[in-house]
């Protein structure tokens, strides 16, 4: 049991993907704080306890900061430590963007975006002290790639990959090591939305083993990591090399000129912080723009 001895917080753990996840840590060795809204979180603690684990239920919205600052300390004054977050709460609002209201797109950023960092922050200052953490937070392909009818569960779900980026680096110093898992998944937030043969593949369980690696002592930081039915993948944010074209009159008809070559993923890297951009972009300029643009005459223009 890899997990032996570690405490962890799993949001959203009333039923369907939290209840898999907090089953799976707990059968892993861990100690389950359970949380959710209602008293689903109270049957998925008593499932782990008997099953022979140890855990906690604690009923509270992540949106509410005097209720994550509460379950942080129940859960310290029970284990005295915290060691593993997956921030997994969630909500749909499906629609598409020309009939969706700004409300429902706020709700679904509130829950899944500001939610997962008031949990994280709600733990932060534990792991630091500690000098151990680690933190799941909950992406999706919705918001990695796209997905029609869900402008605000993929704007909340890619802003969490530029939560989990910056936190990665902030955590560093103190080994907390954050990642994220995209899932897929047959849940009550699907119901209705995939055909029965479908469903029986994409159960919670099969997604579920994807947090070992990203939440033990040897964890990776800055991972994305997609899961459903078994199959495991990994996505990457990266940065193309792009060309020097220089300012100019003439500049941005030569960026749509030479659209394809800055487009050309040869080399491209997956850079370890933001300053990778201008770094490259700086050294391009002080070349002095070497790199021609072959799909025009013209040289660059500085």
């Amino acid at each position: 049991m890899m997990l032996s001895g570690r405490v962890a917080i799993v949001t959203g753990a009333g039923g369907g993907l939290g209840r898999a996840h907090a089953l799976y840590l707990a059968r892993e060795g861990a100690r389950v704080l359970v949380n959710d809204l209602g008293n689903g979180a109270a049957a998925v603690a008593a499932e782990i306890e008997a099953l022979g684990g140890e855990a906690l239920a604690f009923e509270g919205s992540v949106t509410s900061e005097t209720d994550m600052a509460e379950m942080v300390h129940v859960a310290l004054m029970r284990w005295d430590r915290i060691d593993i977050l997956v921030a997994n709460a969630g909500i749909l609002r499906d629609a598409s963007f020309a009939k969706m209201s700004i409300e429902d797109f706020r709700a679904v950023v509130d829950v899944h975006l500001i939610g997962s960092a008031i949990c994280a922050k709600a733990v932060w200052p534990t792991m630091r002290e500690r000098g151990y953490g680690r933190i799941v937070l909950t992406t999706s392909s919705s918001g990695l790639f796209g997905n029609f009818g869900q402008s605000n569960y993929g704007a909340a779900k890619m802003a969490l990959v530029g939560l989990m980026q910056t936190l990665s680096i902030e955590g560093m110093k103190n080994d907390i090591r954050v990642n994220c898992l995209a899932p897929t998944a047959a849940t009550a937030m699907t119901e209705g939305l995939l055909p029965e043969p479908v469903k029986a593949l994409l159960v919670p369980e099969r997604v579920s083993p994807g947090l070992l690696p990203l939440v033990t002592e040897y964890a990776p930081t800055r991972a994305i990591l997609c899961a459903g039915a078994g199959h495991f993948e990994r996505a990457y944010v990266t940065l193309t090399k792009g060309l020097f074209i220089g300012g100019g009159d003439h500049a941005g008809a030569l960026v749509a000129a030479a659209w394809d070559t800055i487009s050309d993923r040869t080399g491209e890297t997956v850079p370890s912080a933001g300053g990778a951009q201008v770094q490259q972009e700086v050294a391009a300029a002080m070349d002095g723009g070497v790199r021609r643009n072959p799909n025009t005459s013209q040289p660059p223009i500085t």
